[in-house]
């Protein structure tokens, strides 16, 4: 009943009362970001596979400007990466964006992250068991290593939420999140080429 019905219906009025809420914190953050990202715009939006694989566009702030190398070529996202921008991931604030996500059905509060478009060919049929669900701004994998862990054992992680999907597990994960994001604990913090996790290559 939870995972059917009650779910959906708790994630939407938790969204809305926080989307309510967190109003006065999203618009400094919109401003901020205006002028730390040197016209390269607020928000990010990418496709991104939600239950059953549907596409949906995934919203969040923007972090990086689009900062090109003489040949036309995106520079590392180390480099792309602002002052602004590592403070708003450290602290989870460019995620808040997907409160709107889960007011559409996009996705749920709490679920498997939502990856990119391109490695939905790349999966086992075992991964690929992470789209029986709605994606979430959260999940089992994040409280176990977030960008600190391999894809085998994010993957590990998404499915076993699935089977054990429950609204104690919500509440266990909505604590651990809160918990792991005042500490900042487990925040992928190279200084080499790429400021993001290494990409999936469907060999895990």
């Amino acid at each position: 009943m939870y995972k059917c019905f009650f779910k959906r219906f708790i994630d939407f009025w938790i969204a809305l009362i926080a989307l309510i809420c967190i109003s006065p914190l999203l618009l400094v953050v919109t401003v901020w970001l205006y002028f730390a990202n040197k016209g390269a715009g607020i928000f990010f939006t990418q496709e991104r596979p939600g239950r059953n694989a549907r596409i949906f566009k995934l919203i969040k702030f923007k972090t990086m400007t689009d900062k090109w190398d003489e040949e036309g070529n995106p520079l590392p996202d180390a480099m792309r990466l602002t002052k602004v921008g590592k403070f708003i991931r450290s602290t989870s604030i460019d995620e808040l964006p997907q409160i709107i996500n889960v007011l559409k059905g996009d996705m749920a509060l709490i679920g498997p992250r939502p990856l990119l478009v391109k490695y939905l060919p790349l999966y086992s049929e075992e991964q690929m068991r992470r789209h029986e669900v709605r994606p979430g701004i959260s999940g089992w994998a994040q409280c176990h290593g977030r960008n600190n862990i391999s894809w085998t054992e994010k993957f590990k992680y998404d499915v076993w939420y699935v089977d054990h999907l429950s609204l104690w597990t919500d509440i266990k994960v909505i604590w651990i999140t809160i918990m792991k994001v005042i500490r900042r604990a487990d925040i992928n913090n190279k200084t080499g080429q790429s400021a993001t996790i290494e990409p999936f290559n469907g060999h895990n």
